[in-house]
């Protein structure tokens, strides 16, 4: 039996920037596919809604794939895949796969032998490294760093010591809430020396980029950027 396709489709990573960020055939795919694996089931909803208002989304099939899922559920969601139907998978934001639970299905589904294609779209770890301006040849992406302050402290001393030693650029991220915590946390550990960038609300009119060195980034202040979302990379 031939086994369907697996879409992996980009969202937009602020609202209301779908024209500006997303390749027509995003559109034209999300339109002609009835099957979805989601992240988030609403936001999902709203974004299919938003690309192809065609469709009727009551008439879809939306599964939830999140990092709570087991794999008994990731494989359970791939069987209208391996019965022939082509299915999507959306992310709450940004490129499924990318620090996203989407990478687990991707990783089922080639173990099952369906073909999976990803679709071009916005990615904040990769514009916030493209506007960096530090070594885009040699980066690691950590996630979260620890939110307890003694093992994030520790967790900041290694990144900086990592991106030294191998001239390498180190990005995570944090709770949008916590942004603010995170910063001071960052001016207080690292070397006047190491670069820090901060980007922020990436695609959105509010948009903010800057790289400098903490010694500037405690002459200049901190940026507001509370409750946004937001990727910080250290870099020599």
């Amino acid at each position: 039996m031939k086994t369907g396709t697996l879409y992996l489709i980009p969202t937009i990573l602020a609202d209301d920037t779908a024209a500006q960020v997303l390749p027509p055939q995003v559109a034209t795919q999300v339109a002609a596919l009835r099957c979805f694996l989601v992240e988030n089931a609403r936001t999902a909803r709203r974004f299919i809604k938003s690309v192809a208002p065609q469709h009727i989304i009551e008439e879809l099939q939306v599964s939830v794939i999140d990092k709570d899922s087991t794999e008994a559920q990731i494989q359970a969601a791939l069987q209208p895949v391996r019965a022939g139907q082509d299915a999507g998978v959306i992310s709450e934001a940004g490129c499924p796969g990318i620090a996203d639970p989407g990478a687990e299905l991707a990783r089922a589904a080639h173990q099952l032998g369906i073909r999976v294609v990803p679709l071009v779209g916005p990615s904040s770890l990769l514009l916030a490294l493209m506007a960096s301006g530090m070594n885009g040849q040699s980066f690691t992406f950590h996630g979260y760093l620890p939110i307890e302050r003694a093992r994030r402290a520790a967790a900041i001393k290694q990144l900086e010591r990592l991106a030294q030693a191998q001239h390498q650029t180190q990005l995570f991220i944090e709770t949008p809430y916590r942004n603010m915590q995170l910063l001071d946390d960052l001016l207080s550990q690292l070397s006047g020396s190491t670069r820090l960038c901060i980007a922020a609300s990436l695609t959105a009119p509010n948009e903010y980029v800057r790289t400098d060195t903490i010694a500037g980034w405690r002459k200049a202040g901190l940026p507001e950027i509370h409750k946004q979302p937001a990727v910080f990379l250290i870099g020599t």
